[in-house]
C-alpha cells in the first residue's frame, strides 16, 4: 500500500475522531494544525488507526511521530512487514 493510499484511508479516521468533516490531512499535518488534537485525542486517534490498519505501535513510536507523513511511512512499513512491532 502506498503512502498516498494510506493518507486517503487516514482522512476519514481523522474526521471521525475529531468530529470534523472539514479536516484535510497531508504529510506535513501536525497536531498544531488540527483543533482539539491534544494528548488524549492523540491516544484515541492512534487506537482508531491501529484498528483500521490492523497494526500495533509501541509507545516510543507514537511519541516520536511529528507529522502525518511520518505516521504514513510507519504504517507503510508496518503493513509491508505484517502489522506488529
Amino acid at each position: 500500500m502506498s503512502q498516498a493510499n494510506i493518507l486517503e484511508r487516514l482522512q476519514p479516521i481523522f474526521r471521525d475522531v475529531f468530529d470534523d468533516d472539514d479536516i484535510t490531512v497531508g504529510p506535513e499535518t501536525t497536531a498544531e494544525d488540527v483543533e482539539g488534537w491534544d494528548s488524549l485525542m492523540h491516544v484515541s486517534l492512534m487506537i482508531n488507526i491501529e484498528r483500521a490498519f490492523g497494526v500495533r505501535f509501541s509507545t516510543t513510536e507514537v511519541a516520536s511521530m511529528t507529522n502525518v507523513g511520518e505516521l504514513a511511512r510507519l504504517l507503510e512499513q508496518r503493513i509491508a512487514g505484517g502489522g506488529r512491532a
